[in-house]
């Protein structure tokens, strides 16, 4: 019995999903780049990445008080300056209770675990689905999950969908972030790709995100923009809206500043919400903070200024 091409099974799907115009798409997002934001738009859009920043502690070094701090900085990103929260603080699922306790129930701060194995995926889909489940048993609102990329490059992409879908089930009312850890992936086709493939299992309100922050590649405009038309495209196929993360390499409030641009002229006003998207990129806090802070006084202020924020990714 021949043995199944990972060839041939991508090329089915991408008949089915369609393939990427890669120069079209380096044209697209250099254009973000250049779009002149006046200073109450730029007030906004600063005020409204502040929003959707999930603010991040992955390290082994993690303690509860770290959290705690965290969770503190969330809620109260700078005293004195009319700063939203973030959206969400994100943690090890050993670290849920710890931010539960310290975020308490009158927020509207969610609480984000990384689950299955992160970053790597690499252990059995039981032990993978445990940890979801302990992680929403002690407080998670939202479950960031990393696909199987070693079964969609080799074309097993029932595998793909079934561990997806059962991620779904053990996250009950739980939203679900579904990493596809682009630089693996490699080829903007196969994120196009992996996107349907994920979104075709999901549900209302769970999102796509592009990476763990834990390899040499994470967010950029390009794979951001694959992303998000893709969302597009499954939105006016199903009528089904899937949110977006991108996560890793966003470190300035310019940056989130032509992500943002991005999501309005692909996707439209309806996710400008961090409802429907999000930055996974906690250093970005304090330099939109600081941003902010300028734009009211006039004046930059020096980072030490801030209070720290994780800086996992």
């Amino acid at each position: 019995m021949l043995a199944k091409s990972p060839h041939a099974a991508l090329t089915r799907l991408f008949d089915e999903v369609g393939t990427v115009d890669c120069v079209g798409v380096e044209e697209r997002v250099a254009k973000y780049t250049t779009r002149s934001i006046k200073k109450v738009s730029k007030v906004k859009g600063l005020r409204l990445a502040t929003s959707m920043v999930d603010l991040t502690t992955l390290e082994g070094k993690d303690t509860p008080g770290k959290v705690a701090s965290l969770c503190q900085k969330a809620m109260h990103p700078h005293p004195g300056l009319e700063a939203p929260q973030v959206a969400a603080v994100c943690v090890y699922p050993s670290m849920v209770r710890h931010a539960r306790k310290a975020l308490g129930s009158d927020t509207a701060v969610r609480i984000a675990s990384v689950a299955t194995a992160f970053p790597s995926g690499q252990t059995s889909l039981r032990t993978r689905l445990a940890e979801v489940k302990a992680a929403v048993a002690d407080g998670a609102d939202e479950i960031d999950m990393v696909i199987n990329r070693g079964a969609f490059l080799a074309g097993d992409f029932a595998v793909v969908q079934d561990e997806i879908a059962a991620v779904v089930e053990a996250c009950g009312d739980c939203a679900l972030k579904v990493i596809l850890e682009v630089s693996e992936l490699e080829t903007y086709d196969n994120i196009r790709a992996a996107s349907f493939l994920a979104m075709r299992v999901m549900r209302e309100g769970d999102f796509i995100k592009t990476s763990t922050g834990k390899t040499s590649l994470n967010a950029t405009l390009g794979n951001n923009q694959v992303m998000l038309e893709a969302i597009r495209d499954f939105y006016l196929d199903t009528g089904i809206a899937i949110g977006m993360k991108p996560a890793g390499g966003i470190r300035t409030a310019k940056q989130s500043l032509h992500f943002l641009t991005a999501v309005k002229e692909t996707l439209g006003d309806a996710w400008l919400t961090n409802e429907r998207y999000r930055f996974g990129a906690s250093s970005l806090l304090n330099d939109l903070l600081r941003q902010l802070e300028k734009e009211k006084t006039g004046a930059y202020q020096a980072p030490y200024y801030f209070s720290e924020a994780a800086e996992s990714y």
